[in-house]
C-alpha cells in the first residue's frame, strides 16, 4: 500500500549486511518494547536495517517519509467523506499500533512539532496512542509494535533537532558508512557488478569521502556506489556510470565537478 509519502508493507526479502552491533541492539530494544532512534548519513542503510528487522520479527512495516507538511493527523488518522457518510481512516501510526507492526518515521526532524508530541505516549511505559478525534480514545499498542525514527545528524540545526524530552525516550543506534570490506560485499550483492568493479567503486567512494571538505555538501553514500554498479551491470561504461550515479547527484558546481572527475578517472 502506498499513500502519498506513507508506505505500508508486509513481509519481503529485505537483505542487510551489518557493519557493527546494530542488529543486536535493535533486537534487544524491540524485545524490551523500547523505541529506537537511528542516526546516520544519507544512504548508509538506516531504512534497509528497519526493513530487515521487520522481516526478522515477521511484523508489518509502515514507513513515513517525514517533511514539513506532515502533521499528527496524517499519522494518526482522520475523518473523510465516503458517499454521504463520514468515516474514520486510520493513519500509518494507528495501523501499526493496532496491528502490532513497526512504524518507521524517516527523517523525523523534518516533521512538524505536533508529530513528536503525538508519539510521546507510545515511547514510555504507557505504550498507548491518544486519539482525540475519536473522542479521546486511548489505544493500547498491540504486541509487536515498535516505533522507530531516523535522522541525519549532519543536517541538524537549532530549528531542526529532536528535543531532549523526545530523544531520552529512545534507544540510540548510530550508523555510518561501512568499512571497505563490508561495503564491497554490499555493493557486490546489491548491484550485480563484478568483484573487480565493486572494489574500484568502493575505493572511489573512500577517496571522494576523503576530499569531502573540498566543497561537497555530503560524502558519496553506499547507495550511490550501488547505483553506479547497477548502471555498469546494465552495460554503461564505468566512468560514465560513476558520473551519472555519483558525481551528478553530489554537486551541480562546474568547478567542483572538474575537481572530482580526475579522482573518478584515477579509480575507474
Amino acid at each position: 500500500m502506498e499513500d502519498g509519502n506513507v508506505a505500508g508493507a508486509g513481509f519481503g526479502a529485505a537483505s542487510y549486511i551489518a557493519a557493527g552491533n546494530e542488529v543486536q541492539v535493535f533486537e534487544a530494544a524491540y524485545n524490551s518494547r523500547l523505541a529506537v532512534m537511528l542516526k546516520g548519513p544519507t544512504g548508509c542503510g538506516k531504512t534497509r536495517l528497519v526493513e530487515q528487522m521487520a522481516e526478522r520479527f515477521r511484523v508489518p512495516l509502515f514507513t513515513v517519509s517525514c517533511h514539513e507538511d506532515i502533521t499528527a493527523a496524517d499519522l494518526i488518522g482522520k475523518h473523510v467523506l465516503a458517499g454521504s457518510e463520514t468515516v474514520w481512516i486510520d493513519g500509518p501510526l494507528t495501523r501499526a499500533v493496532r496491528e502490532g507492526g513497526i512504524c518507521y518515521l524517516d527523517e523525523i526532524v523534518e516533521a512538524r512539532q505536533d508529530v513528536t508530541v503525538a508519539i510521546h505516549s507510545l515511547t514510555d511505559h504507557r505504550r498507548e496512542l491518544f486519539i482525540e478525534r475519536l473522542g479521546g480514545v486511548r489505544l493500547a499498542a498491540a504486541p509487536g509494535f515498535c516505533l522507530v525514527v531516523s535522522f541525519n545528524p549532519g543536517y541538524q540545526s537549532i530549528l531542526k533537532d529532536l528535543k531532549m524530552s523526545t530523544r531520552q525516550r529512545m534507544v540510540s543506534i548510530e550508523l555510518d558508512y561501512p568499512q571497505a570490506e563490508i561495503e564491497r560485499r554490499i555493493v557486490l550483492q546489491e548491484s550485480g557488478t563484478t568483484e573487480a568493479l565493486a572494489d574500484d567503486l568502493v575505493r572511489l567512494g573512500q577517496a571522494l569521502r576523503r576530499v569531502k571538505d573540498a566543497g561537497l555538501r555530503e560524502a558519496p553514500s553506499t547507495r550511490l556506489l550501488i547505483d553506479a554498479g547497477r548502471l555498469i551491470a546494465a552495460g554503461l561504461p564505468p566512468r560514465q556510470a560513476a558520473i551519472a550515479a555519483i558525481v551528478g547527484p553530489l554537486t551541480d558546481d562546474a568547478a567542483l565537478r572538474d575537481e572530482i572527475l580526475p579522482v573518478v578517472e584515477a579509480y575507474l
